[in-house]
C-alpha cells in the first residue's frame, strides 16, 4: 500500500478548481483534510504516488470512470424523511391544492434536485399519492436527479432501516413500505415506479427539459455553491419553471444576495412572478 503524508496546497488548489469548474462545488482551504481522507484510498487502489499524479489520471481519463468517483467521494450526501417538515405540509396544503386548480392537463411536474439517497424524492412522491389518489386520473411522475452515481444506486434500491423511517406515520409505513428483514424495509413498487432518478449536474449550461415544472425541491444544494454559482443555478431553475411554480431550497440557503425575478413566500420558499 502506498503511504500518502499529506495533499500539497498546490494539489488542492488543482482539485479544488477541477471540483468548482465542472460541478459548481467551492471547496474552502479548511477542506483539505477532507479532500484527502475521501480520495486517499483512491489513490492507493490506483498505484498513485501523489495527488499530481491523480490529478493527472482524473483529467486525462477517457473513460469516465475517473470523474464518477472523484464525486461519489467529494460529495456529502446527508439527508433524512421528513427534514425541514413545513416544506412537505406547505406543498400539500397550498401548492397541489393550486396545482389540482391550475393543470388543465392532470400532469403534476415536480423536479427533486440534488435527490440523494431517496428520503426526500420518495416523501414527495408518497404526498402526491395521498393528495391525488381519489381525485381522478392524474399524472404523479416526479424527476429525481443527483450528480452522485452511487447515492442514485441507494435512491433507486429504496431499502431503509426501521429507524431511518421512524419520522414517518404509521399510515405510511404501513401502506408504502414493506420489510425484508428484521431491520429492514423498503419502499413499495408501485411508489417506485413513479419516480424517475437520472444522474444530473445542475452545472449543465441548459436545461435539456421539455416541460416546465410546477414545483422544485433543491434543498441544502446551494450551500457548496458560491455566489456566482447560485445566480446562474436559480435563473436557470426560473426558466425551467411555468408561471406561479414554487421553489423549496433549504432553511440554511437565501436567495437574499442574488438578482432573481423570484418572489419570497415564506422562509426557504419562492414563487415565479
Amino acid at each position: 500500500m502506498i503511504l500518502m503524508q499529506q495533499i500539497s496546497d498546490k494539489e488542492f488548489s488543482m482539485i479544488s478548481a477541477y471540483i468548482k469548474n465542472n460541478y459548481g462545488i467551492s471547496l474552502a482551504s479548511d477542506k483539505k483534510s477532507l479532500v484527502y481522507s475521501r480520495l486517499k484510498n483512491v489513490l492507493d487502489k490506483k498505484g498513485l504516488k501523489d495527488f499530481t499524479e491523480y490529478y493527472n489520471y482524473l483529467i486525462h481519463d477517457k473513460t469516465g470512470e475517473a470523474s464518477i468517483t472523484f464525486i461519489d467521494k467529494i460529495t456529502t450526501n446527508h439527508t433524512f424523511f421528513m427534514r425541514e417538515v413545513d416544506h412537505f405540509e406547505y406543498l400539500k396544503e397550498t401548492v397541489l391544492p393550486y396545482i389540482e386548480n391550475s393543470a388543465k392537463d392532470k400532469d403534476v411536474r415536480i423536479w427533486c434536485a440534488g435527490c440523494s439517497s431517496g428520503e426526500e424524492s420518495y416523501t414527495l412522491e408518497m404526498i402526491l399519492t395521498d393528495y391525488f389518489k381519489n381525485k381522478g386520473n392524474w399524472d404523479t411522475e416526479l424527476l429525481a436527479t443527483d450528480i452522485s452515481t452511487e447515492i442514485l444506486k441507494k435512491a433507486i434500491k429504496g431499502v431503509y432501516t426501521k429507524d431511518q423511517i421512524k419520522p414517518l406515520s404509521e399510515a405510511w409505513k404501513n401502506n408504502y413500505f414493506k420489510p425484508i428483514s428484521d431491520s429492514k424495509v423498503t419502499v413499495i413498487d408501485s411508489i417506485k415506479k413513479n419516480i424517475t432518478y437520472r444522474k444530473f449536474n445542475l452545472m449543465e449550461p441548459k436545461f435539456p427539459f421539455k416541460k416546465k415544472f410546477q414545483v422544485i425541491f433543491c434543498r441544502n444544494v446551494m450551500i457548496y455553491f458560491d455566489d456566482d454559482t447560485r445566480t446562474k443555478l436559480i435563473k436557470k431553475f426560473y426558466d425551467s419553471s411555468e408561471k406561479g411554480a414554487y421553489l423549496f431550497i433549504g432553511h440554511s440557503e437565501t436567495l437574499n444576495n442574488i438578482d432573481t425575478d423570484y418572489e419570497y413566500v415564506m422562509p426557504a420558499v419562492y414563487r415565479k412572478k
